[in-house]
């Protein structure tokens, strides 16, 4: 029986890498995010293996679209082995005084909300399915640790996924259930195409920053995700080597 794994924002980048890592690797991936037809490009992309891929178009946002994704992968396959929590949306680079509280509210609504209500409903299914247990893996970001200028909505979610992601580790614990958080800077995606331009930085210069091939980060993935449930990476950070990390700021 090939192990089940969902991942969110699999319609691109990182979300699009790991699901086609997963899958290469054996995996049968459940491939969810806002649009259906940037997800069935990901399914298009999988090479013929013996895993299954399943496209569920979902607002992770949305508790009523989660439960029904959840639905979806219970009538499927019954269980859950892996869940990549990936979603992420940023908000316009403003000073805060000028950032709307639609665009802040959105921020909150799928980077923080959405990973609270998916692993919710892993841990349900995970806490009853047979044989017991299974692994949550947050996507933090570096934003997690240090702040672009002007990034205050980021920054927040992914703090706060830290947070949650340690809540998620000790209440998991008793049921056999893993949750740790990989921290990517600078992957080569599109989200990322305007670092080769030149970004600002804290001293209000502006500078090109280094990237990373984005299968790196999948690599991760794949390593955090085939650990035994008796281990578990809790902190891992992946990054260009030359990127303004250490000493950012």
């Amino acid at each position: 029986m090939n192990r089940v794994a969902l991942v969110t924002g699999a319609g691109s980048g990182i979300g699009r890498a790991v699901s086609l890592a997963l899958h290469a690797s054996g995996w049968d991936v459940v491939m969810a995010g806002r649009t259906g037809s940037r997800l069935n490009e990901t399914a298009a992309m999988a090479k013929a293996t013996g895993s299954r891929t399943v496209v569920v178009p979902t607002d992770v946002s949305e508790p009523e679209a989660v439960a029904a994704l959840f639905g979806k992968i219970r009538e499927e396959f019954g269980r859950l082995d892996l869940l990549f929590n990936n979603a992420g949306v940023n908000a316009p680079a403003v000073p805060i005084e000028e950032l709307s509280y639609e665009h802040w509210r959105e921020v909150i609504a799928v980077n923080l909300t959405g990973a609270f209500l998916c692993a919710q409903e892993a841990i349900r299914l995970m806490k009853t399915q047979q044989p017991r247990g299974g692994r949550i893996i947050n996507n933090g970001s570096i934003s997690a640790h240090a702040p672009r200028p002007n990034s205050a909505p980021y920054t927040a979610t992914k703090h706060a996924i830290t947070g949650l992601t340690k809540s998620l580790s000790l209440d998991g614990r008793p049921f056999d259930i893993a949750c740790g958080q990989i921290d990517i800077g600078n992957a080569s995606t599109e989200m990322t195409e305007a670092m080769t331009a030149g970004v600002l930085q804290a001293n209000g210069s502006r500078a090109v920053e280094p990237r990373m091939d984005v299968q790196h980060v999948a690599q991760a993935v794949l390593y955090m995700a085939g650990l035994p449930l008796d281990a578990n990476v809790q902190f891992l950070t992946v990054m260009a080597t030359k990127m303004p990390y250490v000493g950012r700021g």
